[in-house]
């Protein structure tokens, strides 16, 4: 076989790649709990690559105190295109499964990093407005404050658990899927 493409086990593997990148607009990529003495079983962000979803309203209801925005689906263009990205990659993860080309392999692979370092910069950054750009006429005065992508963070009686979702693994696992040909076939 020409060094230039690679085998029919690893195209394989980038079909099955194509599958979850797809599956994963159907699941949540983050969210975060929220806990207090007065919502002992939690209150929820969830976000899918196209929606918001759990309890926002009362979220958002709490914020007011401290002066945040609300959160809302119009507060986040990228749930309108982020679905067509996705996609997208799916899309040429299943044309670069078919065409066999380990260069076409090459660059879905760097579009794949590209895009996870945006994505994690984007939430980074609205995460930072979000708990940075407070209100001054607040009824409740708080230090600004920059949520967690992972992890846990305390704010008043709060204790809030930020998360990674079953889509964001999902995309991970096909990452790793993409990677895996390069290194089985690195000395064809």
């Amino acid at each position: 076989m020409d060094r230039k493409y690679f085998s029919t086990t690893s195209s394989i593997l980038l079909f099955i790649a194509s599958a979850l990148i797809a599956a994963s607009l159907f699941f949540p990529w983050w969210g975060m709990e929220f806990f207090a003495p007065q919502y002992p079983e939690g209150l929820n962000i969830i976000v899918y690559p196209n929606k918001l979803e759990g309890e926002i309203d009362i979220v958002n209801g709490l914020n007011h105190y401290i002066g945040m925005k609300n959160f809302s689906e119009t507060n986040f263009p990228e749930l309108r295109y982020l679905p067509f990205l996705i996609g997208g990659l799916a899309i040429l993860t299943l044309i670069a499964g078919l065409l066999k080309r380990k260069a076409i392999l090459f660059l879905l692979i760097c579009f794949f990093i590209i895009g996870g370092i945006l994505g994690v910069w984007d939430l980074h950054r609205w995460l930072k407005d979000f708990g940075t750009n407070l209100s001054p006429t607040a009824p409740i005065t708080v230090e600004p404050f920059i949520p967690p992508i992972i992890g846990e963070n305390t704010l008043a009686n709060f204790i809030t658990h930020s998360y990674l979702g079953s889509g964001f693994y999902m995309a991970a696992a096909a990452f790793i899927l993409l990677i895996i040909p390069l290194w089985k076939e690195r000395r064809r």
